[in-house]
């Protein structure tokens, strides 16, 4: 049980990380904080559509996985009888 819980933390933290990073990576739409700041100059250079689709798709599989990590760590701290 205690290295499943092991293995569960590692993933959390590195899905954590992989959605923060994907998160930032999508382009922005505007009208939000970065337009308060200067950021509302937009450039179609970043990515294409084909790239944006892929990077939703990533970002969803990887959320997915966070998602099921935190419900498996919740379940290991209900049951465990240590």
């Amino acid at each position: 049980m205690l290295i499943l819980k092991i293995a569960l933390i590692v993933i959390l933290v590195i899905t954590s990380l992989l959605l923060t990073l994907f998160i930032l990576l999508h382009k922005g739409r505007g009208g939000g904080l970065s337009d308060m700041f200067g950021g509302g100059v937009t450039s179609s250079l970043g990515s294409s559509g084909v790239a944006e689709r892929n990077l939703n798709r990533i970002t969803i599989v990887v959320s997915l996985i966070w998602v099921v990590s935190i419900i498996g760590l919740g379940l290991i701290a209900r049951f465990s009888v240590v």
